[in-house]
């Protein structure tokens, strides 16, 4: 147990030390936030926390964690997500580029062993073995994964808090699978973010960027690759659908909204889940606390299915997807776009940002 606990005991400090560090080199080199009328913060805040949730991550792993080829094919494709992030937190990238740079960093995790082999067979059970149809789906896994993280990082502490209930229910489901690769990369990620969050939590001293957003999305999804989309079971393969529901449905939404608003899929608007929870009155906090109550509901779930047939796992995926969906046309998630609405700020005014 010590053996076990001392990871984590560093990650989480390695965070708390490092944060405040990474926020002085983004003032330093201009990679600072700045508030605009999409965005909820009302002061220039820097957003290079994400590096070192990165390098406490990295660090404790590599000190303590046997490198496999798997392992060291993650920590690529994250060092890679990260200078992506770094560039556009700085500088700023256009959509296409940072995409780019997306599918690079996936694609080079495929040499190392690291990607999906198997697929649910939803109609006679069991699994389909994909052959190299295994590598376009593993580079959209962890572009899609990468996305919808960085997509809901809105409001002070929300993404970070996400992915630490995510990873937590990762290393639960993987280590009733026995994979203690996975269990203890989803741990260390877990108690980085951790130290981090001490920074982040509203109101906020620093953000993680996409940096930071990116980064935990990337190695979120690597890790469920690592742990449950390689197994042989059916409902295996589901789970990690289940423990990223809320990133993943937000993204979806987000692409069908701004479809209908006749906008671009890189359009930023503010009807995501959390903007929609400020506007309904919803403090801050409030918002964050309801996004992470939702956040352990489904990892809850996630754990559950693995105790059912694959029949009554399809059954739970059905039910869950109905409530999401109906709960997000009920909060607004699926309408108009508000990025332009002439009340936007008000309600954020009065929602105390």
């Amino acid at each position: 147990m010590a053996g076990f606990l001392l990871p984590l005991v560093g990650a989480c400090t390695l965070g708390l030390l490092l944060t405040p560090w990474a926020g002085r080199l983004a003032r330093h080199i201009g990679a600072i936030d700045r508030p605009d009328r999409r965005k909820v913060h009302t002061e220039p805040m820097p957003r290079l926390g994400g590096l070192a949730v990165y390098a406490a991550f990295t660090l404790t792993v590599l000190l303590t964690q046997p490198l496999s080829r798997e392992l060291l094919g993650l920590l690529l494709g994250a060092s890679l997500i990260v200078a992506v992030g770094l560039l556009d937190d700085a500088r700023g990238l256009p959509p296409r580029v940072k995409l780019a740079g997306q599918v690079l960093a996936a694609l080079a995790v495929i040499p190392f062993g690291l990607q999906v082999q198997f697929v649910t067979d939803p109609l006679h059970g069991g699994m389909l073995s994909l052959g190299w149809w295994g590598i376009p789906l593993t580079v959209f896994w962890l572009v899609a994964v990468t996305n919808a993280v960085n997509l809901i990082d809105g409001l002070d502490g929300l993404a970070a808090g996400t992915a630490i209930i995510a990873a937590v229910t990762l290393a639960l489901v993987s280590w009733t699978e026995g994979e203690a690769a996975a269990v203890a990369v989803a741990a260390v990620l877990a108690a980085a973010t951790l130290g981090f969050l001490r920074y982040n939590f509203h109101p906020a001293r620093v953000f993680l960027g996409d940096t930071g957003s990116m980064f935990l999305g990337f190695v979120l999804a690597g890790t469920a690759i690592m742990g449950l989309a390689k197994s042989a079971t059916a409902v295996s393969v589901l789970v990690p659908i289940v423990v990223l529901g809320l990133p993943l449905f937000d993204t979806a939404f987000a692409i069908l909204r701004r479809a209908r608003n006749h906008r671009p899929i890189f359009y930023p608007d503010k009807g995501h889940l959390h903007h929609r929870l400020l506007r309904i009155g919803l403090s801050h906090r409030g918002a964050v606390l309801v996004v992470y109550g939702v956040d352990v509901v489904l990892g809850a779930s996630a754990v559950v299915l693995t105790l059912l047939s694959t029949d009554q796992a399809m059954l739970l995926l059905a039910i869950l997807a109905t409530v999401l969906i109906a709960l997000a046309n009920r909060v607004g998630v699926l309408g108009r776009d508000w990025t332009r609405a002439p009340d936007t700020m008000e309600a954020t005014k009065r929602s105390g940002m």
